[in-house]
């Protein structure tokens, strides 16, 4: 699978999300089967957070890596309320033990909440250093707050809401990030409720390409340069369709079908977020 650097390595630009897992106890073993078998497609990054499930994804996902975990790019997240200096690194240990694991490969800010920022990345910087984590970064930021951080660099991914129906970023933020070769990690690249899927553009394209609608989403986000994407499926058909969209290159007839229904943002909008 094609690959994107992010922070001293690599990692394929179709991860996994899982969001919603962990939450019925019925659906554990299909999930755990489900990432299990977007490992063995490539997709090695999977992303959660202890907001899902409320530590119950990180479980999930700690299951899933048994035996499999120096094949996996293992990001999670910390919570606002979380991101103290006092916080961060208990909140860090939590997720460790749910996770199975000794060291989280990119841990993120969920999002802005009462704490400084220089408070939270301090406290990143303290687990690195312990070795707790090998990078940090943040999520839901927009062009300001990064700006904030101060060095930029230090920052390894923002990861944030981008689809076609959801393309604010790239007004500013998107270009912002790349000038200073910093990965968008999209979520939510497929939309949420099903109604983006469902759309005449992209039913249109996915019918000119031979695939299915949540390939040509996938595909258009990835169009661009240094986005990753992390889809969340649980359905084996699902996972196979998402690792195989990485392979997909959209036309620029077809990008233009899918400008004329979702046209690009002309002005600054505020960061959507879901």
């Amino acid at each position: 699978m094609r690959r994107i650097r992010l922070g001293e390595g690599e990692v394929p630009v179709v991860g996994q999300g899982t969001w919603h897992m962990g939450e019925n106890p019925a659906e554990r073993s299909r999930e755990i089967a489900a990432l299990r078998l977007g490992i063995e497609l490539g997709m090695t990054l999977i992303d959660t957070a202890e907001m899902y499930g409320e530590g119950g994804a990180e479980e999930v996902v700690g299951e899933a890596i048994q035996g499999r975990r120096e094949r996996v790019f293992l990001v999670s997240k910390v919570y606002p309320h979380n991101a103290s200096r006092r916080g961060v690194p208990q909140a860090c240990e939590r997720s460790l033990r749910r996770l199975g694991t000794d060291c989280i490969d990119l841990y993120l800010l969920h999002w802005r909440g009462q704490y400084p920022l220089a408070e939270t990345v301090e406290a990143f910087e303290r687990l690195r250093e312990a070795g707790k984590i090998r990078r940090w970064g943040v999520s839901n930021c927009d062009v300001d707050d990064l700006q904030e951080l101060g060095d930029i660099a230090a920052c390894a991914t923002n990861q944030v809401l981008y689809n076609p129906e959801e393309r604010g970023i790239e007004f500013d933020l998107l270009p912002f990030c790349q000038a200073h070769d910093m990965p968008v990690m999209a979520y939510c690249p497929v939309g949420q409720g099903g109604s983006l899927l469902q759309d005449p553009a992209i039913v249109e394209v996915a019918r000119r390409q031979g695939a299915q609608p949540g390939q040509v989403a996938l595909a258009w986000a990835l169009r661009q340069p240094n986005v990753l994407v992390i889809p969340k499926a649980v359905d084996p058909v699902h996972v196979r369709a998402n690792a195989a969209a990485a392979e997909l290159r959209l036309s620029d007839e077809e990008l233009s079908i899918l400008d004329g229904a979702f046209p690009p943002p002309r002005r600054k909008r505020a960061l959507q977020m879901v």
